[in-house]
């Protein structure tokens, strides 16, 4: 093993390691674990908002031949812990929203086990619920924190004297709407309790996490919990956290002990069963001069929560760090209602966050007469605005001006409405895009040398993003050594520590703790190892004196019907400042994939809740709508050099949820644009502009 002077391995355009594997179907995902004598399970849904379960009458569900156990409030175990009512499964007669699971079938088959739960009755002694959002719920609350540990209020200076006193103001009220996860493969788990121990195959984001989770419900040592995921088909945030999915195949599992027990969610049973992005209402305040220079900015945001379990998604935080202005608000109120719990999707806080503030913006240029790129130039911060920390790196002009740059900007007209191609009114808009540079406290990694090789070990998971690929990758530059001679093992409980793959952290939480244990690796044994030297590494604290973030410009081209109000999104461009990239072949697969996300969320996703029921109507992929291929023209997702020695020892800072943050925003923008009809609420829909269209 010879010591390279310069890193060779990070950087370059390699094909994902598990490419082959899931191409040719032979990558086992949880639901396909091989076992042998499996049964399945089906749940039975509440079919109403709130109440309790009166009475549960199995009899039909228990006379079919092959039902194994039928599991209700009444005779399932009891847990050791019950403190998250969202995992309390089947451990009160209670009721907190409509889908919530109320009983549950173990049968010999998947069919057997939907019959049978089919034929189950649920009596109920029904209550009022409250499953509506809005801007004057006479419940609002202000959470003691908002996602994960922010403070849930902030305010500098005076925004009223100051707004009495600008120029100019924009005030404006921006809405968002309930989005829902949809990766393709489905929450899945299969369960085998052996007597004593606890395993479970499971598409999740993180299995030391869900072991953590776990293992306490059923009072277990977490030693007795083996979490196991090598492969997972999408998860969006919506995996990062254990949902009631896995407590009930676990419970199931414990109730026919030494079976497998197969569990995957339907795609309905996901809208209520495995978290979706809480509707916002924001009201954005924004004070200026003629040139745009801002004195105030303020944003105050209305979401809902759960009444059995509180989330709060910390929409006002990117409004505290993205511009200067001496005079600053953020606030946060909750609405408890009687709905599923919400929880994290691709960029919480961030994603929905940036919608209110971007448009504002543009809003706030279109009655000054500034250009949109202009208006963010002139208002770039010397220093975090919320802890006057300076930046480690912060290039949003730089992403602006490329973009620009490489979208044709400057041969904009800024007049709305003016531009046709045919029958279709043309329009662009431009955003900005910021996420954190997140590290987790806890990862751990091991180096071993075997038979002339490296092993890499560590509890990590790829939920498609690339992490088969790219940690090998900086483990073979920190050792030194071709990627080729790097193996690396993730995705087992057996493996070290590792924290969960949630807000872009992934990669920089395990990545250096490989580092850290490749370095070690090589001081101890030198440039000659023998088989079974081994070291560890850990992930070292975060820099304290520097704001980290990833900036990112986001254009989109609109085209919108003349005569009807279609819209289309032919183009959208995005430009990011994200650290070093490990590997631009998925690198770009994480930023198209997050601007497809955000196209869908401007023009298509909207979660429909009846709040005379409390139940999402539109809980498929035929009635809930998602951009596919048809819809997504030209995606370019481009992105500068950036040198930040503060962030970690690789330099990057996480990518997996910047390409979505700000898209919705530019898009929204460019409709705007092309229309001269400003919409406020997403999605954006053809009876939104319709009426606003031009004549002729």
């Amino acid at each position: 093993m010879t010591a390279l002077l310069e890193p060779h391995e990070i950087g370059r355009d390699l094909p994902r390691r598990d490419g082959a594997a899931k191409v040719r179907g032979t990558a086992t995902y949880a639901y396909e674990t091989p076992v042998e004598r499996a049964a399945f399970l089906h749940p039975v849904q509440s079919t109403i908002a709130r109440g309790r379960v009166v009475a549960v009458d199995t009899t039909a569900a228990q006379a079919l031949d092959g039902v194994l156990a039928v599991l209700t409030p009444a005779d399932a175990e009891r847990m050791a812990s019950t403190d998250d009512a969202e995992l309390a499964v089947l451990q009160s007669d209670a009721v907190g929203y409509r889908g919530q699971v109320v009983a549950a079938v173990v049968a010999e088959t998947s069919e057997i086990a939907r019959e049978a739960a089919d034929a189950v009755e649920v009596t109920y002694d029904e209550q009022p619920h409250d499953a509506e959002l809005r801007v004057d719920h006479p419940g609002l609350y202000a959470p003691e924190q908002v996602n994960p540990t922010f403070p849930t209020d902030t305010a500098e200076g005076d925004v009223a004297a100051a707004v009495a006193a600008a120029e100019v103001v924009v005030e404006q009220t921006y809405t968002t709407a309930m989005q829902h996860n949809n990766p393709l493969e489905p929450h899945a788990t299969v369960a085998l309790w052996d007597g004593r121990d606890l395993t479970l195959w499971d598409s999740t984001q993180g299995v030391h996490p869900v072991r953590a989770t776990v293992a306490p419900i059923f009072g277990l040592d977490e030693e007795r919990v083996r979490v196991v995921c090598p492969y997972v088909g999408g998860g969006f945030g919506s995996k990062g956290n254990a949902h009631v999915n896995v407590v009930l195949a676990a419970l199931a599992a414990r109730a026919v002990p030494g079976r497998p027990v197969r569990f995957a969610l339907t795609r309905q049973q996901m809208f209520s069963l495995a978290g979706y992005r809480t509707p916002t209402i924001q009201r954005m305040t924004l004070a200026a001069d003629r040139e745009g220079h801002l004195s105030a900015i303020a944003i105050d945001v209305v979401e809902q929560t759960a009444r059995i379990k509180e989330f709060a998604e910390q929409t006002g935080v990117p409004t505290r760090t993205m511009y200067a202005a001496p005079n600053r608000r953020t606030t946060h109120r909750l609405a408890a209602l009687d709905v599923p719990v919400p929880s994290w999707m691709r960029a919480p806080g961030e994603c929905p966050g940036m919608f209110g503030p971007e448009v504002a913006l543009d809003e706030l240029a279109e009655r000054i007469g500034v250009d949109p790129i202009d208006l963010r130039v002139r208002n770039e911060p010397d220093v975090e605005p919320e802890s006057g920390k300076p930046f480690s790196s912060r290039n949003l002009v730089a992403c602006l001006r490329e973009g620009a740059q490489r979208f044709g900007w400057a041969d904009r007209d800024p007049r709305p409405g003016v531009r046709r191609s045919g029958d279709w009114l043309v329009g662009t808009g431009v955003a900005a895009s910021t996420y954190p540079v997140n590290r987790m406290p806890a990862s751990t990694a091991t180096v071993r040398r075997e038979g002339g090789r490296f092993a890499v070990e560590i509890g990590a998971a790829d939920l498609g993003t690339g992490t088969w690929t790219t940690l090998p990758q900086i483990a073979a530059d920190a050792l030194g050594v071709p990627v080729a001679d790097v193996e690396v093992r993730i995705g087992d409980t057996d493996l070290p520590m590792a924290s969960v793959a949630g807000g872009s952290s992934g990669m920089t939480t395990w990545g250096s703790a490989v580092v850290d244990a490749a370095r070690t690796f090589r001081e101890k044994f030198g440039d000659r190892p023998e088989d079974g030297d081994e070291a560890q590494g850990e992930v070292g604290p975060p820099d304290p004196d520097h704001a980290m973030h990833a900036y990112g410009a986001q254009f989109a081209e609109a085209h919108v019907h003349a005569d009807t109000g279609e819209i289309r999104v032919p183009r959208l461009l995005g430009v990011f400042a994200a650290g070093r990239i490990i590997n631009p072949r998925t690198a770009r697969s994480q930023f198209v994939g997050g601007m497809t996300m955000g196209l869908s969320m401007a023009l298509e996703e909207d979660g429909l809740l009846d709040p005379r029921t409390g139940h999402v109507v539109n809980h498929d992929l035929a009635e809930y709508h998602i951009a596919v291929n048809a819809d997504v023209g030209e995606v370019e997702a481009h992105w500068i050099d950036e040198h930040d020695p503060f962030v970690n020892a690789m330099g990057s800072k996480g990518i997996g949820e910047i390409g979505i943050v700000g898209t919705a925003a530019a898009v929204s923008n460019a409709v705007w644009h092309a229309t001269g009809v400003r919409v406020r609420d997403l999605p954006i829909t053809l009876d939104k502009v319709l009426a606003g269209l031009p004549e002729g």
